[in-house]
């Protein structure tokens, strides 16, 4: 569950760089966005592998 809550923290923080990228054409929050959704894929891939481990356990 810890890391659900990482998860949720990681897409709040990037909401506002989210809006800066879409509403303004802010480049540098278009990096910061990637970057973020980068964490996000590779903390949920580690959500899938704990969740995979418990089911098997």
């Amino acid at each position: 569950m810890k890391r659900f809550e990482q998860l949720r923290d990681l897409i709040a923080s990037l909401e506002d760089d989210f809006d800066k990228f879409y509403e303004k054409s802010n480049q540098a929050a278009g990096t910061r966005v990637r970057k973020g959704m980068q964490e996000m894929k590779n903390l949920a891939q580690e959500i899938r592998i704990e969740v995979q481990n418990e089911k098997n356990a």
